[in-house]
């Protein structure tokens, strides 16, 4: 019976929209389509076509300003952003340094410091991580401490701590676990203006070192509790902290006190420039951070007078790193003697490369054409057979031999897909196929390779029009891809942009099997099609 109903719809289907429809848009093969029509009323067929793929020289640069250090758009309406910091070096990609280079503001204008005679006690920087891995936590439980300093008094208090190790790319273990981490002041202003400081590899002077600490690969949380009151004297949630040299910021903020330099934002971005994040290292690993949630708090006391009695309570003020400055992931590569570099220097548009070569963070794309005669191929089976894609996808392996990853998981290591509008000055765009709905691709993890799904577009292709009736004419066809995932709406899952992806802080990298006519697995396209019996 399931066979006959399956049978009947089918038909009915076929009565509906006639001979020559483009049967099935529907992107996987495993489909309710395409079991309807394969050998239920119609032949179901798969061919293959040889398509062509090189390696895109990106010149290790990428817009890596605030409004591309974007993940999402979070449920009250603002954004997640992401930075990286760190080092990591292999055979193949060569190389890899990400530091960060940030303004900083005052929370007021004109700040005056509370009370006269503001000396400062500590500076701390706060780095929160946005991956760490709950499953390895340690705590080893409250421990009380009688002496912890608050104000001009030492109290009793618990102090509970948990530590998480945050997520690495990169090597892992013993003396890899460790880093220096390094803040340098920035003595080239940071103008918002200029294009210059919206990318990865822009170039700033630094001044003084204002701190160095060593970075164990953990953020780690903690509650300290007065045992009086049981109120709590201080909190953190997943951070690292670090202290910073504290006569440079007594000198350089606190006796600026009523000065032009404190008078506004726009005389302080000029004045104090900024600070640089950046580790020593150049072969560790790589982690994310959340560059908005960072913190810079410069604790002081000050001369505070009450009933003629003059005392120094301690106060705080936090500078503000994070939305409304100029921040900006710096990156840098060392490439030499690797095979990325020769895959890159030695890149055929024409006749495509054997292997492709594509990394995040500004390294190098991937770029796919279905060439004309192909396209030419899959028409005759529409205009002389009278078949219907079911399905049609661009099938890329990962080169198991050459890329045995083992730094992150198969699913974090997310692809991107765009069409290169021709008529449009070259522009990258959505697929018809993501536009209408559709998966950008199918995973299969056993052997390693994405089906990226083009039914749609090859539909438009090959019938030449568009839903909306336009007509076009298209001789070959063009894809980009791309390490990363598009920017969504938290709530809504919109998509921002074709131009919003994650690829300024994907930390991946992968080599695929591309134009290689001696490999079985080398890049193809498959279309799915459907003709009457």
């Amino acid at each position: 019976m399931t066979h006959n109903l399956k049978k009947t719809f089918a038909i009915l289907l076929l009565a509906i929209f006639g001979s020559t429809i483009l049967y099935n848009c529907e992107p996987d093969p495993d489909s309710l389509g395409e079991q309807l029509f394969i050998n239920d009323g119609v032949n179901g067929n798969e061919v293959s076509y040889p398509i062509i793929a090189y390696n895109i020289d990106n010149h290790d640069s990428i817009r890596s300003d605030a409004s591309r250090l974007i993940s999402e758009q979070n449920a009250q309406g603002g954004f997640t952003t992401v930075g990286i910091l760190g080092a990591f070096t292999e055979n193949q990609f060569g190389e890899q340094k990400a530091s960060y280079i940030t303004q900083l503001r005052m929370n007021e204008d004109n700040f005056d410091f509370t009370g006269p005679n503001a000396k400062v006690d500590s500076v701390v920087l706060v780095i929160k991580s946005p991956n760490y891995i709950t499953d390895s936590v340690k705590a080893p439980g409250a421990y009380d401490r009688d002496d912890y300093p608050v104000g001009n008094e030492k109290v009793a208090v618990s102090i509970d701590k948990k530590t998480y190790p945050v997520f690495k790319y990169g090597k892992i273990g013993g003396k890899y676990n460790s880093m220096t981490v390094n803040v340098h002041e920035v003595t080239t202003f940071l103008d918002a203006n200029n294009n210059t400081f919206t990318r990865s590899n822009v170039n700033v002077d630094t001044g003084q070192l204002l701190g160095t600490s060593i970075f164990n690969g953990n953020v780690s949380t903690i509650t300290v509790t007065k045992k009086s009151d049981n109120t709590t004297l201080f909190s953190s949630n997943n951070d690292f902290r670090m202290k910073l040299d504290k006569d440079y910021f007594q000198t350089k903020i606190v006796d600026k006190k009523g000065m032009p330099e404190l008078q506004n934002t726009a005389n302080f971005t000029r004045y104090f420039k900024g600070i640089r994040i950046s580790v020593s290292e150049t072969d560790r690993y790589l982690f994310q951070f959340l560059p908005d949630n960072m913190e810079l708090i410069m604790y002081y006391k000050y001369d505070k007078t009450e009933n003629g009695t003059v005392t120094r309570p301690q106060t705080s003020i936090k500078l503000r790193l994070g939305n409304g400055n100029v921040h900006i992931g710096q990156y840098a590569y060392k490439r030499i003697e690797t095979a990325a570099e020769s895959a890159i220097n030695t890149s055929n548009k024409v006749d495509g490369d054997p292997k492709l070569f594509v990394q995040g963070m500004g390294g190098p794309s991937v770029g796919v054409k279905i060439p004309s005669n192909v396209i030419k191929e899959v028409k005759k089976l529409y205009e002389k057979d009278k078949a219907g894609i079911v399905s049609a996808k661009i099938r890329i392996y990962v080169d198991p031999l050459s890329w045995i990853n083992k730094h992150s998981t198969i699913k974090d290591r997310q692809l991107t897909i765009l069409q290169i509008d021709n008529d449009n000055k070259n522009i990258p765009a959505f697929t018809s196929d993501l536009l209408t709905g559709f998966p950008l691709y199918k995973l299969n993890e056993e052997p390693v390779y994405y089906d990226f799904v083009v039914t749609k577009t090859m539909q438009e292709i090959i019938s030449g029009k568009k839903d909306d009736g336009t007509t076009i004419n298209v001789n070959e066809k063009e894809f980009l891809i791309n390490l990363g995932s598009f920017v969504r709406n938290a709530g809504t899952g919109a998509l921002f942009g074709a131009k919003y992806t994650t690829r300024a802080f994907d930390m991946n990298r992968m080599i695929l099997i591309g134009t290689d006519k001696q490999n079985a697995n080398r890049i193809q396209l498959k279309v799915t099609y459907g003709t009457k019996k």
